[in-house]
């Protein structure tokens, strides 16, 4: 199975102030009742799909093929060699993804291509459960009722980071995100300003910003190597999730709080605001806090 930043094979916990705050309880509720893994599984069988479809549709026109590629998958279109390069990498995700017995992880490469999905499949979901919500039944993303699913709160909780959107204008607000990659922006420009090409500036900074390759590679606009369709692997008797419930406060967390309930919790904070006023919000938590 695919290894996102929590495991998306289990529903999320229940949060220890959920009994203090309803709209808190209402919101873990949601993520309780949203299956994470069939949500993946249907983002990726449909992108799979629609490729495939577009390509048998188009054998003697190229040209067509790579429009749907640039349209429909905007983020990673530009670092896939091809259409035929960008199957192969739907082609292993969806394999990994329905792999039982381990654990794969992906690359800056492959989390654009899952990027490009899920944004595209939740928008055409959601356009489902508005207009014809028993379709959206048959999809059964949700323990319950259908309801839309909200993909800025997805990506914010689930990708480990959005590193390789660093430079781009998303048409989500991803603060947490927005925050860390604005920061690698500014140190990357004032490296360039001392006179470093852009691929030595990010070079320059990559250890103090934990920058993967892959990922200097997507904002450098570079496109896919073979060493870069590879999928690490490891068991899932691996617990690779098991420090997310760890419990010894960090800094910035509160006693006894674990990673992964902080992690709700501020998602939770900032589910629906603009940035300025998630910028506006952090700073009122971050003076109480003080007190």
């Amino acid at each position: 199975m695919l290894a996102f930043a929590k495991d998306i094979s289990h529903p999320a916990p229940v949060h220890p102030e959920e009994s203090k705050d309803g709209k808190l309880k209402e919101y873990m509720e949601y993520q309780r009742s949203l299956r994470h893994e069939r949500l993946v599984y249907h983002a990726l069988d449909r992108a799979k799909t629609g490729l495939q479809e577009n390509i048998a549709d188009h054998p003697l026109d190229a040209s067509k093929v790579e429009e749907y590629v640039r349209n429909m998958f905007p983020v990673s279109a530009p670092h896939v060699k091809d259409a035929d390069n960008l199957m192969t990498m739907l082609r292993k995700l969806i394999n990994a993804h329905n792999a039982t017995s381990h654990w794969y992880q992906f690359n800056a490469f492959y989390a654009a291509v899952l990027y490009d999905c899920l944004e595209r499949f939740s928008m055409s979901y959601n356009k489902l459960v508005r207009e014809e919500p028993d379709k959206a039944e048959d999809l059964s993303l949700f323990a319950g009722p259908a309801r839309e699913v909200d993909f800025d709160d997805w990506a914010q909780l689930y990708f480990h980071n959005l590193d390789f959107l660093a430079g781009k204008a998303p048409r989500y607000v991803h603060f947490v995100f927005y925050k860390r990659n604005d920061a690698i922006e500014k140190a990357a420009k004032e490296e360039m300003a001392g006179g470093k090409s852009r691929e030595e500036a990010f070079n320059s900074i990559k250890g103090k910003f934990s920058i993967e390759p892959s990922t200097i590679k997507v904002i450098l606009g570079k496109t896919t190597e073979y060493k870069d369709l590879e999928l690490l692997f490891t068991s899932t008797e691996n617990p690779i999730y098991e420090y997310l419930y760890e419990t010894d406060a960090a800094e910035g967390f509160m006693d006894g709080e674990s990673l992964i309930d902080h992690s709700y919790f501020l998602s939770f904070q900032l589910k629906g605001l603009s940035k300025e006023e998630a910028e506006a919000a952090l700073q009122e938590t971050a003076q109480l806090q003080k007190k």
